[in-house]
């Protein structure tokens, strides 16, 4: 069961609906302890402080604004809540909206609320309403001592209160270098934009998140129950090889990458493709073996080097050679003067 966050009420005109709030997600993420390599001991995280060094217990920390550098106004948490409770206690509605109308880039973490204290019907009765008239509400609300804007969109059975980043917590678009807006303007034939929509129309298909898994995840987990399983808590020398990567090409030509998707979408072999990659290493090699003029490509560098270093073997062998005979020479030459004298 979801431990409750908050309890107050949703305030539209004159209703209140009284509503806990509960988190509507939970991580499933893989999460990774910090151990001392030596003892496999748990490293714990330390409150210290900054300046000193030392520990700081939970008891002695606060809350503090900073208003000038360095220099801080304390704010206990009753005092937070005393300087609007109003708010901190409500979901207030400020307006209906269209739900299309909220782009996705302003949504940020959905929480569910319930309904309290015998709220039920007056709970039900909101809930029917949005949904007959297809809005969305867009409230404040303070969270955790901090006020949110936030839209309140049924869900099925329940109220989900999904909170919101504010205007200019989101990037404007012109501050990117973009593509003109229109196909035209952005270079687009109609061939192109009509393949591209018939890729769209082959991989449609109705949203089920059920489909979609975290694969990074089910490996990890995998690989941890493998190592219980076989006693090892330290290293597997003999892991499993990775999963082939996804194939890519340089491709220029959109049409002609569009054509592939298309192809891919319909579940055929990318033979053509495969086809003109070979081909592609086959003229390499024959621009190499003419570049040679016509030597075989391979090893080329390698014996090219080879061949250098003979050389300077020869050479040297050569310089050795005509060193030793001039040696010769002047030695018998020096014999014969001797023997004159």
């Amino acid at each position: 069961m979801a431990h409750m966050i908050w309890k107050g009420a949703i305030s539209f005109g004159l209703v209140h609906v009284p509503v806990q709030l509960y988190p509507a997600t939970r991580s499933e993420k893989v999460g990774f302890n910090l151990l001392d390599k030596r003892t496999i001991d748990p490293v714990g995280y330390k409150q210290i402080n900054k300046r000193t060094g030392k520990d700081v217990t939970r008891d002695n920390i606060v809350r503090g604004f900073e208003y000038e550098k360095d220099k801080y106004v304390v704010l206990t948490d009753e005092e937070i809540r005393a300087a609007n409770p109003e708010s901190t206690q409500t979901v207030d509605i400020l307006a209906f909206v269209d739900a299309p109308d909220i782009s996705f880039l302003y949504l940020d973490t959905p929480y569910f609320l319930t309904p309290d204290r015998k709220g039920e019907k007056v709970y039900a009765l909101l809930r029917e309403a949005m949904k007959s008239s297809g809005k969305v509400g867009v409230a404040s609300v303070v969270l955790h001592n901090k006020q949110h804007l936030a839209a309140l969109i049924p869900v099925g059975p329940v109220l989900a209160l999904n909170t919101l980043r504010w205007a200019e917590e989101v990037r404007d678009f012109d501050e990117f270098k973009l593509p003109a807006e229109g196909a035209k303007a952005a270079g687009v034939s109609a061939r192109e934009l009509d393949m591209a929509q018939k890729l769209i129309d082959d991989m449609s298909d109705t949203w089920d998140p059920s489909k979609y898994h975290d694969t990074f995840r089910d490996d990890i987990m995998a690989l941890v129950d493998r190592k219980v399983r076989e006693g090892k808590t330290e290293e597997i020398t003999d892991i499993e090889a990775p999963r082939e990567a996804r194939q890519s090409a340089d491709i220029l030509d959109l049409s002609d990458l569009l054509k592939r998707s298309l192809g891919r979408g319909k579940n055929k072999p990318a033979s053509g493709s495969r086809k003109r990659a070979a081909d592609d290493e086959a003229d390499d090699g024959n621009a190499d073996a003419e570049d040679d003029g016509g030597s075989t490509p391979a090893r080329k560098k390698p014996r090219t080097a080879r061949s250098t270093g003979s050389a300077r073997t020869s050479r040297s062998s050569s310089g050795s050679s005509s060193g030793g005979r001039a040696a010769t020479k002047s030695t018998t030459a020096a014999r014969k003067r001797r023997a004159a004298a």
